[in-house]
């Protein structure tokens, strides 16, 4: 091919993005620990398996403790560096926390086993990633700053280019280009690459999902383009709202100069374990399978979708799903076009179904797109439109500053206020960050069996229907297991309550 030979990494999102979003976030520890060893013998750059909803749900649906799964996965991982996903000043919740419970946070996730933090805000403002990304560095992990790559008239290669160089002289190890809801084109990707490979020191990993169906091309013209790492997940968790499969990357890429390495028979024999853990769910396939070209149309997360057909089918008013779908693009553009990632999406999206079911645009307006204008969630990309800045806010100016700067430190005082109640570090740090869940978790974590790799056994056959777990659709689920506004939006419609749209205080 007359190229110079460069090895591809993998990064395997099995054990978190590919099980969250096909499974919404349901797989337990003790699915995952039976097969840790042929993993850790596969040879993978990274493994990501924590982070992102993982957090929330362990505690929420799973009683487990996210931090004894973290602990456990990093005793049986003897080789292979341990990877996390961190929303920025967000951590893994859904409001921006003081400085010092961020810092507090990466110091103990590293503690704990993690190698590799990927860090990214849901608005591509770089100052809500400096405190993490500082901290990550100070506990000696890898800092690896994301992009949140979208489409709109502000979002160009240009444009990220700038944001990557950035984020290389904050003190990045390396850049992601985060396309969260399979966006990037084949080309695009090798244009963006290419672009940044030759601006930046650092390598450069690609993390898309294969919801519009080009996700597994977008990565082969990366490859060429010169990407040092690509996230995939195991076959029979991968494609749908989920990566591009391991094995067919590994694969294709077989005997070429970017070939990967891996043992395809070991990848294999793991996937096969995975198709014994999905039986345990009952997965829709056209989730699975499908491809959902309307995140093309209208530029939004084919997941998405599905979260505003529930919602409208809860309302009785599935009829005006495609009058959502194009109030969705004028919402997001008279928010000055931020990328759709939690929790931007979840606001936009949101509040396009309200417009819609309330029948007048902004009659009823969201406590958090109130607070997105008032910029405590941080600067928009664009120009918010001024009829909406005014309605909202009057005369009162934005605040144009860093929203973190408005929070007062929590973690000593929360120390002080719960001394009789927690008393570890990592349980404190789980209670400031969803203090309903994390208390009623705790109170009732001392009843529990503590989890052991000697009570793990493998599934050793399909179990009957009665015994599945039934996820319904699972990108609906996701949303309720992050308890954003889109389930409080279902409820208190249901109940004629318009005025309580807002996040649970957890």
């Amino acid at each position: 091919m007359g190229q110079i030979k460069k090895k591809v990494g993998i990064t395997d999102t099995t054990l978190r993005d590919a099980h969250q979003s096909l499974l919404a976030t349901r797989m337990r520890t003790e699915e995952m620990l039976p097969i840790t060893t042929e993993i850790d013998q596969v040879g993978y750059h990274s493994l990501e398996m924590w982070g992102g909803a993982t957090f929330d749900t362990c505690m929420r649906f799973l009683k487990e403790d996210p931090w004894e799964r973290l602990r456990l996965l990093r005793e049986h991982f003897k080789k292979t560096k341990l990877q996390m996903l961190l929303r920025g000043q967000n951590l893994l919740g859904y409001r921006h926390y003081p400085d010092d419970v961020v810092e507090a946070f990466v110091k103990h996730a590293v503690k704990n086993g993690i190698d590799i933090i990927r860090i990214f805000d849901a608005l591509n403002d770089i100052r809500n990633l400096e405190t993490a990304m500082k901290a990550a560095k100070k506990a000696n992990a890898h800092v690896q700053a994301a992009i949140s790559y979208t489409i709109s008239p502000l979002h160009n290669i240009a444009h990220f280019e700038n944001m990557a160089i950035e984020l290389e002289k904050k003190g990045a190890d390396s850049i992601c280009i985060k396309d969260m809801a399979g966006l990037i084109s084949p080309y695009d990707a090798f244009v963006l690459v290419q672009g940044l490979k030759k601006k930046l020191k650092v390598p450069v990993q690609l993390h898309s999902h294969f919801t519009s169906g080009m996700a597994t091309m977008s990565y082969l013209k990366a490859i060429e383009a010169g990407c040092d790492v690509v996230d995939t997940a195991i076959s029979s968790l991968s494609l749908g709202s989920s990566q591009p499969s391991t094995d067919s990357i590994v694969a294709a890429l077989k005997g070429t100069p970017f070939d990967t390495e891996l043992d395809l028979e070991l990848i294999a024999r793991i996937g096969d374990y995975f198709k014994k853990v999905r039986q345990n769910y009952d997965i829709p396939q056209d989730l699975v399978m499908g491809v959902d070209t309307n995140v093309l149309s209208y530029q939004i997360p084919g997941g998405m979708i599905s979260n505003l057909t529930s919602q409208l089918a809860a309302q009785n008013a599935s009829h005006l799903l495609k009058e959502v779908l194009e109030e969705v693009p004028r919402v997001r553009a008279e928010l000055g076009y931020p990328p759709l990632v939690t929790p931007s999406s979840q606001i936009v999206g949101t509040q396009a179904v309200v417009n819609v079911l309330t029948g007048e645009r902004y009659k009823v307006i969201l406590t958090e797109v109130k607070n997105y204008l008032k910029g405590l969630y941080g600067q928009p990309p664009g120009e918010i439109d001024p009829d909406l800045l005014k309605k909202v806010l009057g005369n009162e100016q934005p605040f144009k500053g860093r929203p973190a700067d408005l929070l007062e430190p929590q973690l000593e005082k929360t120390k002080e206020e719960m001394k009789n109640e927690i008393t570890g570090e990592e349980d404190l740090l789980s209670y400031i960050l969803f203090p309903q869940v994390a208390r009623a978790f705790l109170k009732e974590r001392g009843k529990q069996f503590s989890l052991s790799a000697s009570k793990i056994a493998v599934p050793q056959q399909e179990p009957s229907g009665n015994t599945r777990k039934t996820l319904g659709n699972p990108a609906s689920l996701r949303l309720e297991n992050l308890h954003t506004i889109d389930k409080s939006l279902v409820y208190n419609f249901k109940e004629g309550k318009r005025e309580y749209f807002t996040y649970p205080s957890a």
